[in-house]
């Protein structure tokens, strides 16, 4: 066996265990009970500030975060997108998009044509704490985002992308590449990586004794009851 094929039997394995833990998320699990594995485990501030909200319906999905670094510019330079198309670029198949503007309101640094241009990497989802416009456009390829706000301006002038791949801070949060980004419409977990495995079975384990006491709940069980048996609320 050749170490081409090793190596591409390998991307492939993970790929697939990557798709399994995606689904398993978005699924079974939601960002509610991912936050309360963490904060199990002493990690109680991973949960994203509220400002971000879903642009559109029924927004939920999990990927490896792909950071972007972005700051306010107050005069249009000689190459104000070169950096930021190198980042859309350098998007892996998997990844959730990470995008941090140091909390400015004057910048749109996301937009269609960088949605369009991050279905084609396979990116999953982004995450912009800051502005995005195209939203129409947007919601019709499909393509989920949260954002902190709606605005139709062009970056150009505004801001830049002045690093990526590097720890950033969104939403309050720091991320840094390679944690899990997981969200749905009760808001944005970051899931640092070396906790992946654990919060999962956490989250998983808890999902269970919910189920159990929510039939026994609706089936007219006191909440003290069913509160001291499996010991979630």
């Amino acid at each position: 066996m050749t170490q081409a094929h090793t190596d591409t039997t390998q991307t492939e394995h993970r790929a697939r265990a990557d798709q399994e833990l995606f689904a398993h998320l978005t699924d079974t699990l939601y960002t509610a009970v991912v936050s309360d594995a963490l904060d199990e485990l002493g990690h109680r501030e991973q949960a994203m500030a509220e400002h971000l909200r879903p642009v559109g319906a029924n927004v939920k999905f999990a990927g490896w975060a792909r950071t972007i670094a972005c700051m306010d510019m107050y005069h249009v330079d000689g190459d104000p997108y070169g950096m930021e198309i190198e980042a859309i670029d350098s998007i892996l198949p998997g990844e959730v998009v990470v995008v941090s503007t140091g909390g400015s309101r004057r910048n749109a640094p996301w937009g269609e044509l960088l949605s369009t241009a991050a279905i084609a990497r396979g990116a999953r989802g982004a995450v912009i704490d800051g502005l995005v416009r195209d939203v129409g456009r947007i919601q019709q390829l499909g393509f989920p985002l949260f954002a902190a706000g709606i605005k139709p301006v062009d970056s150009r002038g505004r801001g830049r992308v002045v690093s990526f791949n590097v720890p950033v801070q969104c939403g309050g949060v720091l991320v840094s590449p390679g944690d899990l980004v997981f969200a749905d419409l009760d808001g944005v977990i970051a899931i640092p990586a070396s906790l992946v495995d654990e919060v999962v079975r956490l989250a998983t384990d808890k999902v269970s004794r919910e189920t159990h006491s929510r039939e026994e709940l609706q089936k007219g069980a006191y909440l003290r009851t069913v509160y001291d048996k499996y010991g979630v609320l």
